[in-house]
């Protein structure tokens, strides 16, 4: 009956948030959202209820908070907005609907409820920043809201947390009625307000943390921040869509580190959360592809061209238009799926060549070729606690699915299969390596069983000669022959035989060659 009536849409709205239907909200408000491309441009097919929101107080606040948030392609959607708001101030119907929007002007104090349950609405579906900025506005025009109010008040009741004290019991019973009039939201939804942008506040500043420590080139440094994220130690709501992003950041920092299988986990885990989220397939078959599994790969790349495929049919990304999918953008889906073609094509030769069994279990378990036995049982026992099967959906009773089509049974379910595929490879590869570690090792055993045979022959063979009698040391005194008068030459005389000189210098052993020498000259 009144589709512009303010007090409705607030009543809806919030009945969807408290529903937790918080799709609906962000279809509902969507115009509010910071990081969803829309031009501002007169538009005459336009909904009544977008109209009232870009037409009303806080309108020209949205917008630029629309032109001015993260978004991708701000410039371009910005430029041609301003172009076409440029173009059609000319225009008699833009003139007449800009009239009309100033006449039908309302306060903030009734539009600052859109921007704290929008950004509520946004938190629960992943949307950070877009929550932080929203929940950052409606306070900042709640209290601007309270400043104006005050004036009217007396002293004593000046702060927020006594507005109520001079509300009437009939105010008191209808505290939407009084809210909406002073501008002030209650005192249990302001804190709630606060506390959940604090919340938001922590995220972000960890999730940043962790990406910069990845381009850093510190990738245990990122693991340890997105643990922190994903863990919820104390206890803070995590949306599955922010878990899922930061599930595929840690399974980077995983891949940078040298640990493939807890990065594959990472993305089962994703998938798991959301089975078309293009960067978790992305990264779960280029891991595939890298120790070998090409089969599984391709299975991947299949499913990823198929969502290539409708995304070019239908004009836009899976999903809500809203709804990020981790830095992809429609523009890169032609030249993707040309590449995504050539590389099916490249691995689908490699397959027919045989070469799609050669998984490299190695680098799969994380050691190195030639280890010992006790590092691969090591690496092979803390995978096996890690990603054992029945603790692989454990991780989703901590975050909260906002899917309407993905409960937590589907998740557990799909979780479950994954990760049952994932540790029958690591079974797989640790038998192998086991396999051939014990061959090296019974190879080992084996040369030196006989280099022992060689040697003890050697010092059998040494053993069994005879031992020749070993001469007896004799000491021979050396005389000093005293000078001698020169004889006149005597006729030369016979040579004497070594068979005439043997007794001689038998068993004489001396090692001074002079005193042999001497002895010879004698």
């Amino acid at each position: 009956m009144s589709p512009r009536m303010e007090a409705a849409l607030e009543l809806r709205a919030r009945a969807l948030l408290a529903l937790r239907r918080y799709r609906d909200v962000a279809e509902m408000l969507r115009d509010y959202i910071p990081s969803c491309a829309k031009s501002c441009a007169g538009d005459d097919t336009a909904t009544s209820s977008s109209s009232t929101s870009c037409s009303s107080g806080s309108g020209d606040l949205a917008c630029a908070s629309r032109a001015g948030l993260l978004s991708p392609g701000r410039e371009l959607s910005v430029s041609g907005a301003g172009a076409s708001r440029f173009l059609c101030c000319l225009d008699v119907s833009e003139i007449k609907r800009r009239v009309v929007a100033g006449l039908s002007r309302s306060s903030e104090a009734e539009t600052q409820w859109r921007y704290l349950v929008l950004g509520q609405a946004c938190f629960h579906l992943g949307l950070m920043e877009d929550a932080v900025v929203l929940l950052q506005t409606g306070r900042r025009l709640a209290t601007a809201a309270f400043r104006r109010e005050s004036v009217c008040w007396s002293e004593d009741s000046f702060s927020p947390s006594n507005s109520t004290a001079n509300v009437p019991a009939a105010s008191r019973r209808a505290p939407s009625k009084y809210s909406q009039a002073s501008g002030m939201p209650p005192a249990s939804e302001a804190d709630s307000v606060s506390q959940l942008l604090a919340h938001v506040k922590l995220l972000l500043r960890r999730r940043a943390a962790a990406v910069a420590a990845l381009d850093a080139g510190l990738p245990a440094e990122a693991v340890r921040h997105f643990n922190k994220v994903l863990d919820a130690r104390r206890g803070g709501v995590l949306p599955h869509s922010f878990a899922t992003a930061c599930l595929v950041g840690r399974a980077a920092a995983f891949r940078a580190s040298g640990r493939p299988a807890d990065a594959i986990a990472d993305c089962n885990r994703a998938l798991a959360l959301d089975p078309a989220f293009i960067p978790a397939l992305r990264a779960r078959a280029d891991l595939l592809e890298s120790v070998g599994a090409i089969p599984d790969s391709l299975r991947d790349l299949d499913h990823l061209k198929l969502l290539y495929d409708a995304a070019l049919r239908d004009g836009k990304l899976p999903g809500p238009s809203w709804r990020p999918q981790g830095g992809v953008r429609q523009r890169e889906i032609a030249g993707a799926h040309r590449e995504l073609v050539a590389r099916v094509q490249q691995l689908r030769a490699r397959v027919a060549a045989g070469d799609g069994c050669n998984v490299d279990y190695y680098a799969l378990l994380g050691v190195p070729r030639g280890c010992a036995r006790s590092e691969v049982v090591r690496a092979h026992l803390l995978l096996t606690l890690k990603l054992k099967p029945d603790r692989s959906a454990s991780f989703a009773e901590r975050l909260e699915l906002v899917d309407e089509h993905r409960d937590l049974d589907a998740v557990r379910d799909q979780a479950r299969m994954s990760a049952l595929f994932l540790y029958r490879m690591l079974q797989k590869g640790y038998s192998h390596i086991m396999s051939a570690v014990l061959d090296e090792e019974a190879a080992a055993r084996q040369r030196a069983a006989a280099s022992a045979t060689m040697q003890q022959q050697e010092e059998e063979e040494l053993a069994a000669v005879p031992e020749s009698p070993k001469p007896e040391r004799v000491n021979i005194p050396v005389q000093v022959a005293e000078p001698e008068t020169i004889a006149p030459p005597s006729p030369p005389t016979p040579r004497l035989s070594a068979a005439a000189m043997s007794p001689m210098f038998q068993g004489a052993f001396c090692r001074d060659m002079a005193v042999v020498g001497t002895l010879l000259s004698r």
